[in-house]
């Protein structure tokens, strides 16, 4: 059965980029009618905070991702040391001392030699008395597993045929120096043992996943289907890193960007496949193939949301959104009308407070120079409130039959002094929700 899974470390709120892998997970196992496990990867307790764990579920609840299991690594130590044991016993994990300084030595030394800057094996020589010695002087050291030194290859489900030299690769730290199990060792231990079958992640990974199957065949697991998606970047292919912290799921749900419109766009950018609004994530899934991605980097501009948004909000039947119209504060009566006239002319719900706040404040009027003896004609013509569906009808016909205005000329200024804007829903269906008009003022 295919199994896939989403692993966030719950240090801060999901982002886009964090968004892309768990979707792309989910919809593989969707598509196959298999599993899709959360995996809270909170081994660093120092890290790691309830709290965010709290907000990854909030957020993947409220885009429709659920999961049908639950993890957390920090539930799995014990299996993590037993793998850690299984690999002394075969000769595949070894103690390593060497401080950062007397690494980044190494490593420049090697560079200067027009060698490839990878850890250098010297714990591996050390004796059992050297290590002690070591133990006494600097505490415990770090755990390295030893790489194969050969061509680690797999064919992945977006970058095709890879194959990585594991003789230009450090040997990895598994076990920090305070006992910490890292999160290449961790990962393994649990698609291991949990059936994984398919792993998406970031083209940031792919050196990970090559030391990562070797790690699997040692253990004698079965190694997973891979794919490395793309790395986003802003719209002008900046680096799109520094900004990740204003575009985590959170700011954007505050924003009123709609879910479907976000994973419509998280689902299909960097594809061969057009960005569509999808109102039914059946279509999503059912559409979703990793080998239509491309390896490039993947533009991602936030306000191509607001757009995808809008088109769904214009989809909405009355009865989504009766409770935010009632916390806007129209009136039950008056609560149909209203959204039928403002649904066309909204990009987030936001901004049914605007409509609002005009249709029963009134607005400010906007009117240019040339037309304020117009408007003031034309106001004298208005009738008085209440106004119902032939108010704009019979105002604009009497006030063109008395100025001779018509056209853009007649209804423009007429438009714009009622609601201080050029543009809007049609006035003669916006009239009856008009209780204030300032232009008359």
């Amino acid at each position: 059965m295919t199994t896939t899974r989403f692993a966030p470390s719950p240090t801060g709120h999901i982002h886009v980029g964090n968004l892309r892998t768990a979707l792309m997970n989910y919809l593989i196992a969707r598509k196959a009618g298999g599993t899709f496990i959360l995996r809270i990867d909170d081994t660093d307790p120092e890290r790691s905070k309830e709290e965010y764990v709290d907000t990854i579920k909030e957020d993947l609840d409220w885009l429709g991702l659920h999961w049908d299991r639950l993890e957390r690594q920090s539930d799995r130590l014990d299996r993590y040391a037993d793998a850690a044991d299984a690999l002394r016993h075969t000769g595949r994990f070894y103690e390593a001392f060497e401080t950062p300084i007397e690494l980044d030595l190494k490593r420049k030394k090697q560079l200067n030699m027009g060698k490839p800057p990878v850890y250098d094996r010297a714990a591996m020589a050390l004796s059992e008395d050297e290590r002690q010695a070591l133990r006494v002087e600097r505490g415990q050291g770090v755990w390295r597993f030893k790489l194969n030194h050969a061509r680690i290859e797999w064919t992945d489900g977006i970058l095709g045929d890879v194959s990585i030299d594991a003789a230009s690769v450090s040997d990895p730290v598994l076990i920090r120096q305070d006992g910490q199990v890292l999160y290449t060792l961790a990962s393994v231990v649990d698609d291991t043992e949990m059936g994984v079958t398919d792993v998406v992640r970031g083209s940031d990974h792919v050196t990970n996943t090559a030391t990562q199957i070797q790690i699997i065949e040692a253990l004698g697991g079965n190694v997973p289907r891979f794919a490395h998606h793309s790395l986003l970047t802003g719209p002008q292919g900046e680096a799109l890193s520094k900004r990740l912290g204003t575009l985590s799921l959170r700011d954007l749900r505050e924003q009123g960007v709609a879910p479907i419109a976000l994973l419509s766009l998280m689902a299909r950018i960097g594809s061969s496949d057009p960005v569509e609004l999808e109102t039914d994530m059946g279509n999503l899934i059912e559409g979703f193939e990793p080998s239509k991605f491309g390896a490039a980097p993947t533009k991602f501009d936030v306000e191509d949301l607001f757009p995808l948004t809008a088109r769904y909000l214009q989809g909405l039947d009355f009865a989504a959104v009766v409770d935010r119209v009632a916390e806007v504060g129209v009136p039950p009566a008056k609560a149909g009308a209203f959204w039928n006239v403002t649904r066309d002319n909204i990009t987030t719900l936001a901004d049914l407070d605007k409509w609002w706040d005009l249709m029963s404040n009134g607005a400010d009027p906007l009117i240019d120079e040339e037309d304020a003896a117009f408007i003031s004609e034309a106001m004298a013509m208005l009738p008085d409130a209440p106004f119902d569906e032939s108010t704009w009808g019979v105002w604009t016909a009497r006030v063109k039959e008395a100025t001779g205005r018509k056209g853009r000329a007649l209804f423009m200024p007429l438009r714009k002094a009622l609601t201080g804007q050029s543009h809007g829903p049609d006035m003669g269906a916006l009239m009856p929700l008009l209780q204030v008009v300032k232009a008359r003022e």
